[in-house]
């Protein structure tokens, strides 16, 4: 919402379009989108989920190395962003990638060249 806040600043000082409404919803998205897997757990999920379509929390926590409850926390979030979908398989809840394209995002950034 800073995003918003600062464009129809921008827009009322200078009294000219900067930014269309749909562009900053559009960039509103993109942010959320961003925050949602900007965390190197979250990224590591998203990875296995390339790989393997469809994984249980046990799995997760196995091939990544972490314990089940700040694995199933981040699930979570993510399920509830909508990037992740999960259904029950018998005792299991298996979790699959329900927004494939954030994969692309992360091939992309994975060849920025930026400095840490």
């Amino acid at each position: 919402m800073y995003i918003l806040s600062y464009i129809h600043a921008m827009k009322e000082k200078h009294d000219s379009n900067i930014l269309d409404d749909s562009l900053v919803e559009k960039l509103e998205r993109i942010a959320y989108i961003l925050k949602t897997v900007a965390h190197p757990m979250r990224l590591g999920i998203i990875h296995l989920l390339e790989i393997h379509p469809k994984l249980s929390v046990t799995q997760i926590c196995d091939m990544l190395g972490t314990e089940q409850s700040l694995t199933s926390h981040h699930l979570q979030n993510m399920r509830l962003k909508g990037i992740l979908s999960v259904k029950k398989d018998g005792r299991s809840r298996m979790y699959t990638l329900k927004e494939k394209d954030v994969s692309m995002i992360i091939e992309c950034l994975e060849n920025c060249q930026c400095n840490m």
